[in-house]
């Protein structure tokens, strides 16, 4: 054999061994499924498969579907605890369905807005939320996720300026009871309808309104079917990043802290992203035609505290919980 043969031979050997060592690393690699109601282009999603997505792929590969195309909105929280999706965005009121206590998370008017928001999960009673998370659920909080203060969006022209005007609204709010009675707690006859649906229902006359926060009524183009925003505030509209708690237990610590100090850095991207477009997208829908204005917001506080105060809405909120929650 010729000292050139040999050397194309061992040249050749090398090589398949790098590509077999970089495919053994490849399979090594943990895949994590995630799904989304919402479209690929907002700053949530963005955040997720790109700062995500980045920072934890040494040890995992992130397989995202957006627009309920993999799991439809209100079964995500069902499918990561059956082991069927590993990673989902929630609010507060899809994990009321199993755990009461966060009623009051996804209640109007509690969390004031974004920087409100993190004080929460920094503090001990975002410690409590976690708790309750893996006690009642199986669940893993990674972080929350900040997408804007919520606003009505009809179609018509008639002002509406107190919740009494929101009488024989049929306003789209996601399905589930939690929600339902935020529609109702702001004045209006809540019609539950998918998200992806929403634009038709509109467009067709199905639906009067519905609420959204402002990035997102931009996303899914709603201002083409709608003729005003009122700008009621009237909640915070964020979600917690999922995992089941024992796919969580699986990984070693390192991975739970990669995934942890990953979605923190994706989410204080995207949350300053949502608060730049909140402050922007007020003239962007004037420009669109829509007629954009703030009501009576102390008149649709005060209404919506009585009734959730005198519903059975607020009886599994923890004790003294809105006490905290308010001094924060």
């Amino acid at each position: 054999m010729t000292i050139h043969t040999r050397m194309r031979r061992l040249a050749l050997m090398a090589a398949v061994t790098v590509a077999m060592a970089a495919g053994a690393q490849a399979q090594d690699k943990i895949d994590l499924l995630y799904s989304d109601v919402t479209s690929a282009d907002v700053p949530r999603s963005q955040a997720m498969t790109g700062i995500f997505a980045d920072d934890i792929s040494d040890d995992f590969n992130l397989k995202a579907h957006f627009n309920g195309t993999l799991v439809k909105q209100g079964a995500e929280l069902v499918a990561v605890q059956r082991g069927n999706l590993d990673l989902a965005i929630l609010p507060p009121s899809d994990f009321a369905e199993q755990a009461p206590a966060f009623d009051i998370l996804g209640a109007a008017y509690v969390v004031r807005d974004a920087d409100h928001l993190m004080r929460i999960f920094n503090s001990e009673i975002g410690d409590t939320f976690r708790e309750l998370a893996r006690d009642k659920m199986g669940i893993e909080i990674l972080a929350p996720a900040y997408y804007g203060r919520r606003q009505v969006n009809v179609v018509g022209d008639e002002k509406i300026m107190t919740p009494e005007d929101m009488s024989g609204i049929k306003l789209r709010m996601p399905g589930g009871e939690s929600w339902q009675f935020l529609g109702k707690a702001i004045g209006a006859n809540p019609v539950p309808i998918p998200y992806p649906e929403v634009y038709t229902a509109l467009q067709t006359g199905v639906i009067d309104g519905q609420d959204n926060p402002l990035p997102n009524d931009k996303a899914m183009k709603f201002y083409e079917v709608t003729d005003q925003i009122v700008l009621t505030s009237h909640n915070v509209g964020f979600g917690m990043l999922i995992m089941s708690a024992k796919k969580f237990d699986s990984l070693s610590e390192e991975q739970q802290q990669t995934l942890r100090d990953a979605a923190t850095k994706a989410f204080t991207w995207s949350n300053a992203q949502y608060l730049e477009q909140e402050d922007e997208l007020v003239s962007f829908f004037k420009d669109q035609g829509l007629d954009v204005y703030t009501p009576d917001v102390d008149a649709f506080r005060t209404y919506a505290q009585k009734q959730y105060l005198d519903s059975d809405m607020s009886k599994d909120w923890p004790e003294g919980m809105l006490e905290k929650i308010n001094n924060l």
